[in-house]
């Protein structure tokens, strides 16, 4: 319980802004507990009547009766909408500060951990927190309800009462043991169920080129094996509920046939009169929901528990590690950097970077060159801060980044990617995210900048276009061009090309170049390019090697002191 009402006061902070619709959704579940005690009670008075022939009262009672009911449903009207926009307002708040807390994960976590795990916590244990106020409400009110109708058949026979008492208390221990089996089974399901989740999401994002390996078929096979193992253990973890439920019904229809004796015995011993006898049989039969209510706001609770402390692990627990920033910022970036004796490697790999240095002058273009995997993306990855350097410094403008803050680094930097995501909006929304309030002038410019904007205006709906998950409706090309457009919107003292024009033909390249030359000298450009013809104008170029500068120079210094960069040109001149 202490455990619960830690994660509830965590819950709170999300809801305060809805405190008034919570007061008047318990107030309205109050009036509906009164009225379950009063109703019973009327209905045993009715029968009284009836049987005594008193049809004046009868009828009177009976439009009491009738306006009780009304006003029940009045108040439970208005509890189902206080109910919804709780919930409502509460998961909008605690979804958008936990989606805030996953882009502060390191992005290591983000690697290490499958999607899953995020989208499972994102949207379904945040509902499960969002909705424990209506749960408390509702199956308390229930409780509370059904005591009430203990007390009603207390105040009509006391053996009756007691006899139900007893009934509660088994039932109550029963279901107490079929919980604490059901929750231990669920905390594991979970678990796999994120896995599973992450799998499909795998498959979902590499459908093409599944298609394309023709590997549709061991995929297929891998997902069956996968989702077979989760329902099984769904499986068998519902057949715990269905075992406890059949000894449950056993036993309920037992202790109905024991209670209809007892009613018979305090008739014949004339203790009870049959109208009471009739009311009390009519009401006892909801006496068991109460165990039922308990159980469910006990599966609740510990269901909000485990929800609660996923959602914990992320916003706070150290399994989870969030980026760190410094606190010193910036308020004008001129772009120079240095990277001193910098090594890094990824988790379970071998040295990326070992003892790297080097400095690029502000408004300086500096290419990268050299072979796959030689570490020319890791350099950017750092630059941009995406993982903490092993050891070494990397500076801007002479600071260390482990002092700046997020947006003296990233609010300073533009990469465009070789393989950039496209979001599943329009053109128009992919082009705001980078700057909500640009101009329509503003939108062209930079697409033409890019030379996309005339293919844009051939789409159906020209800057309205939605353009598919991943930007599946363009083409490698068109979404380069496209980040491209993004990152000049963005304005940015460094921009970093990384192998950004890869998916480019020949021509659109060419205009591409030019767009890039006219950024020279006002901006620090870093260019990585598989293409040596596209960088051969840089101010310096560095040929990168198992992690170490090479050699650096110019296009034609370096094929005079750098055996590996003639190298790589002479075998893209025979390659043309």
């Amino acid at each position: 319980m202490k455990e619960f009402l830690k994660n509830l006061k965590f819950v709170w902070q999300f809801a305060k802004g809805e405190r008034a619709k919570l007061i008047k959704y318990i107030i309205c579940n109050i009036f509906m507990i009164i009225i379950s005690i009063v109703a019973p009670i009327i209905s045993a008075q009715i029968i009284i009547y009836l049987t005594d022939s008193l049809f004046t009262q009868l009828l009177f009672l009976a439009v009491v009766l009738c306006l009780v009911e009304w006003f029940r449903n009045i108040f439970n009207r208005f509890a189902m909408y206080y109910a919804q926009v709780i919930y409502r307002e509460t998961f909008i708040s605690l979804q958008t500060q936990l989606g805030k807390e996953i882009m502060r994960l390191e992005t290591s976590v983000i690697d290490q951990n499958g999607s899953g795990v995020f989208i499972q916590r994102l949207t379904n244990d945040t509902s499960r927190l969002a909705s424990v106020f209506n749960l408390l409400n509702q199956h308390l009110s229930n409780i509370l309800t059904d005591l009430g109708i203990f007390v009603a058949i207390l105040i009509i026979n006391v053996w009756a009462f007691i006899y139900l008492v007893v009934i509660v208390f088994i039932l109550f221990l029963l279901e107490r043991k079929r919980t604490n089996l059901y929750n231990e089974n669920d905390r594991k399901f979970r678990k796999k169920n994120e896995k599973v989740s992450s799998f499909v999401g795998e498959i979902i994002r590499g459908i093409r080129d599944i298609k394309m390996l023709h590997s549709e078929d061991s995929f297929s096979k891998e997902l069956y094996s996968q989702v077979k193992e989760l329902n099984l253990d769904r499986y068998e973890m519902n057949a715990v509920n269905r075992r406890y439920i059949f000894k449950r019904s056993m036993l309920r229809d037992l202790f109905d046939m024991g209670l209809i004796f007892l009613l018979v015995y305090l008739i014949l011993e004339d203790n009870l009169v049959v109208a009471n006898a009739l009311v009390i049989h009519n009401y006892a039969v909801r006496i068991p929901n109460i165990v039922w209510s308990v159980g469910i706001l006990l599966d609740g609770i510990k269901d909000f528990n485990l929800s609660s402390t996923r959602v914990f692990d992320i916003m706070y627990g150290k399994e989870y590690k969030k980026e760190k920033f410094g606190s010193k910022h910036l308020n004008k970036v001129n772009g120079d950097f240095q990277f001193s004796h910098v090594s890094f490697r990824y988790k379970d790999s071998d040295v990326v970077l070992d003892d790297l240095s080097f400095q690029v002058h502000a408004n300086e273009t500096v290419a990268f060159v050299g072979k796959s995997g030689a570490g020319k993306s890791t350099i950017f990855s750092l630059l941009c801060k995406l993982y903490p350097v092993d050891s070494g410094k990397i500076t801007i403008d002479g600071v260390d980044i482990n002092l700046l803050d997020q947006d003296s680094i990233r609010g300073n930097i533009t990469v465009i990617s070789q393989n950039p995501y496209i979001f599943h909006v329009s053109v128009r929304d992919n082009l705001r995210l980078m700057m909500e309030d640009i101009t329509e002038e503003e939108m062209i410019r930079a697409c033409k900048l890019a030379c996309i904007h005339d293919f844009i205006m051939t789409l159906p709906d020209g800057y309205d276009t939605i353009v598919g998950e991943g930007g599946v409706n363009l083409s490698g090309g068109q979404r380069q061009r496209l980040a491209i457009a993004r990152a000049f919107l963005q304005k940015t003292e460094i921009i970093l090309f990384d192998e950004a024009t890869s998916a480019l033909d020949n021509e659109t390249q060419k205009e591409i170049q030019k767009a890039i030359h006219n950024l020279q000298k006002d901006y620090t450009i870093l260019i990585i390019a598989h293409r040596l013809s596209t960088i051969i104008n840089s101010d310096r170029i560095l040929f990168i090697d198992k992690g170490k500068v090479m050699g650096e120079g110019t296009h034609k210094e370096l094929l005079k002191s750098c055996k590996g960069y003639k190298e790589l040109y002479e075998a893209e001149l025979k390659e043309r």
